[in-house]
């Protein structure tokens, strides 16, 4: 059973490298809309937050660029779900290899 569980992971493993392999550019963030004028909902602008190497940054986008940067936002949401379920995988892999190991013994 443990051979075909450790199969089973090995495939699941590369199925996500393989969906890693096929993300373009991402960035890290939320996007959100401001208002110069919050009350009357007037002067709106789009701001990207984000913190990279413990520092908080913000940034404005124009207007024509949130879509583009929408789909950046969820390709790196897309990114760090793949790298935790391989870490995930991995984990369980190891596990198994190191009980099939002291069974042997």
């Amino acid at each position: 059973m443990t051979a075909e569980t450790l199969e089973q992971i090995k495939k699941r493993i590369a199925k996500v490298k393989a969906d890693l392999l096929a993300i373009e550019e991402m960035r890290p963030g939320s996007l959100t809309r401001q208002f110069k004028d919050p009350k009357n909902k007037a002067g709106a602008y789009y701001q990207l937050s984000y913190t990279r190497q413990m520092k908080s940054r913000t940034e404005y986008v124009p207007r024509e660029y949130v879509p583009e940067l929408r789909r950046e936002i969820r390709l790196y949401q897309r990114f760090k779900a793949l790298t935790a379920q391989w870490v995930a995988l991995s984990i369980e892999k190891s596990r198994l290899k190191m009980k099939r190991a002291s069974r042997r013994r």
